[in-house]
């Protein structure tokens, strides 16, 4: 792991470590682009109110002001902006959010349904410990629709984030999924009318447990020993087929919307059973205390890793972008990069072969073949090999050791008479090459990340 950071919560990976978030980061967007996602990058700042929009995490935003404001800009009497204005600017604390307005600013321009993914630093106030930073990575893919989005794209995100997960270097994990149009429905057969306070305090049950939600449900919500053991019980469903479908039936609730909820639940375990075999459980414990989510919801665990918290999440939202009677109805999953890294390196689940990007180090005979090292690194970069030049011409030992204290694998010599070879520190072995045709072994000519 990198040393302990000067600033807490904003984490700075070394080199080595780097290069894993590399890693990670091009296997995602390979795995998106394979899918037919577009990259888009939106700015870092939006308005207040714009963000504030998601549900109440205002003590999460981290505004935006110069040091030093204009004495007649607009706020209160000492030129400072007035974070209470709508208008005032704040660093966005997810993708999601400014996605939609986005979508709403751009939709003359874009094909629908919008498949895009966006690899962005995003900034929470959060108090930082192991898995929560206060400027992190995140990976985003969405679909979003013109008036319609069919329901099959819910069954499509989770399968392509299933797929996308299994490729990165890190334990066996699960996708939760849950439908809030089930959760919500069996709320309301049951007389629970405040269906976004009960999802709220649902939400806390791995915090709290269940007897403490069980009394915010009576307390806070006037629901009956009845009811609230009724709504723990559907909580406490949780099965890797569609099994779950006969359970909740069998507490004798109806409601239409629970049915609805039930059959989309149903087709996303379904799918996910064949094509994804042992990464989805339908938990409907998982309520993303978000409002504005309207039907799948998800959220992803590490196996042996439950305490590092979700590590993708996101879900169904027919109303989060508009533009008059124009809705925006989209389904969108988001990966918790910088908390699956930081994982994976104090875990040492993946480690890079070597520190830096460089294959080779050109050394110098003398001062005077600097332009001819030049020459030769220019001909192994013209073939994609990473190559530097030594800065002076010191002993021949110490330019070596140079390259191995930055973890470069070869050191290149040319002597008085134009002939070439090539050293393998690691082996000592030395043999002759051109630099028009040498190649070193596909293992050395990039680094490689190894896992365990």
């Amino acid at each position: 792991m990198a040393r302990t950071a000067s600033l807490s919560g904003f984490p700075e990976w070394l080199p080595q470590e780097r290069l894993v978030e590399l890693h990670v980061l091009d296997t995602l967007r390979r795995t998106f682009e394979l899918h037919g996602f577009s990259s888009i990058e939106t700015r870092a700042v939006e308005t207040v109110g714009q963000l504030l929009r998601k549900g109440e995490i205002d003590k999460e935003v981290y505004g935006l002001s110069r040091l030093q404001e204009d004495e007649d800009a607009p706020g209160s009497e000492s030129g400072k902006s007035d974070k209470a204005d709508p208008n005032a600017l704040a660093l966005h604390f997810d993708l999601t959010v400014p996605f939609a307005r986005y979508v709403v600013e751009n939709a003359g321009y874009l094909a629908f349904p919008f498949r895009r993914y966006q690899i962005q630093k995003v900034w929470r106030g959060e108090r930082p410990q192991e898995g929560r930073a206060r400027e992190f990575t995140q990976a985003d893919i969405d679909v979003v629709g013109d008036g319609e989005l069919p329901f099959r794209y819910d069954v499509e995100i989770a399968l392509v984030i299933a797929e996308a997960l299994s490729a990165l270097p890190i334990p066996d994990f699960r996708l939760r999924i849950n439908n809030r149009k089930l959760a919500e429905g069996f709320y309301r057969g049951i007389g629970l009318t405040d269906t976004a306070g009960v999802l709220r305090s649902i939400d806390k049950l791995e915090k709290i447990g269940d007897a403490k939600v069980a009394e915010l449900l009576r307390t806070e919500l006037g629901a009956t020993d009845e009811q609230a053991a009724l709504a723990l019980k559907l909580a406490s469903i949780r099965t890797e087929d569609t099994s779950f479908v006969a359970q909740v039936r069998a507490l004798g609730v109806s409601d239409e919307l629970l049915e609805e909820g039930l059959s989309e639940l149903e087709q996303v375990i379904q799918a996910a059973v064949q094509r994804a075999p042992g990464k989805v459980v339908a938990d409907l414990s998982i309520a993303r205390g978000l409002d504005y989510y309207t039907g799948t919801v998800v959220e992803t665990v590490l196996v042996g890793h439950e305490q590092l918290g979700s590590i993708c999440s996101g879900g169904r939202y027919d109303a989060l972008a508009s533009k008059g009677n124009r809705k925006f109805p989209g389904v969108g999953l988001s990966i918790g990069v910088t908390r699956l890294v930081s994982r994976i390196l104090s875990q040492e689940f993946a480690t890079a072969s070597r520190s830096v990007p460089t294959a080779v180090l050109v050394a110098l005979s003398n001062d005077d073949s600097w332009s001819a090292a030049q020459d030769v690194a220019a001909q192994l970069r013209g073939r994609g090999i990473a190559t530097e030049v030594a800065a002076k011409a010191e002993k021949f030992g110490k330019q070596i050791k140079f390259a191995d204290r930055r973890g470069i694998p070869f050191v290149w010599f040319t002597d008085d008479d134009g002939k070439h070879q090539v050293k393998d520190i690691r082996t000592g072995e030395q043999v002759d090459a051109d630099p028009a045709s040498w190649e070193p072994s596909p293992e050395d000519l990039h680094v490689r990340i190894t896992t365990r």
